[in-house]
């Protein structure tokens, strides 16, 4: 073999290092996107089960507040549902945006019902009410930390998939574009129930 061979052969080796280069970087950001999202999946299934806790501790002070209380049930298993869903799918468009919408809805039921705890002296001061509604605080913001990791590695992955020449493995190896975790709830969903239990 002459040495044009060698030099074709050299051009062909470093191409196909490159290609697996790109690949391998494709693959890993896809894993890390969905390593994310299993850190949210954690968080949401603490916060879905201290969720009864509430529920159950609140009812003997909130019977006639039954249609609030059904809500955040309702919410709660309409939220497990899609968190199950986006698990299976991490990234999937229709499965995050199931999810986000679900938590809106979720959200607003909960503030709501700390709204209502607002009006009960005795329910404020319950020690099992206070020591869910801690649990529940810190477990939100484990929440919000671990969606801004996912969105993070989310950008990385869309931004590696869209770039030249990246994008050309990406459509040849089926790298779909992932989803942010999007907070989908009104202005009056977002603001975060103050709740006194002095």
């Amino acid at each position: 073999m002459g040495t044009s061979g060698w030099i074709f052969l050299a051009v062909v080796a470093a191409l196909a290092v490159w290609a697996v280069s790109i690949y391998n970087g494709l693959v890993t950001l896809r894993q890390r996107f969905k390593n994310s999202y299993a850190q949210i999946d954690v968080q949401l299934k603490r916060r879905y089960d201290l969720i009864p806790n509430l529920i159950e501790a609140a009812k003997g002070y909130l019977a006639h507040e039954r249609q609030t209380l059904e809500a955040v049930v309702a919410a709660r298993g309409a939220a497990v549902s899609a968190a199950q869903r986006a698990a299976a799918a991490p990234g999937d468009p229709a499965a995050m945006q199931g999810l986000a919408q679900a938590e809106g809805v979720l959200g607003g039921a909960m503030g709501r019902l700390l709204a209502v705890f607002e009006a009960y002296p005795d329910l404020k001061a319950n020690q099992n009410i206070m020591q869910v509604q801690e649990e529940l605080t810190s477990t939100e913001n484990k929440i919000a930390f671990a969606r801004q990791a996912y969105n993070d590695s989310v950008m990385d992955y869309n931004t590696k998939r869209e770039s030249f020449p990246d994008a050309i493995f990406a459509g040849m190896f089926a790298f779909k574009e992932a989803m942010l975790l999007e907070a989908t709830e009104s202005a009056e969903e977002r603001k975060v129930p103050k709740v006194s239990f002095k």
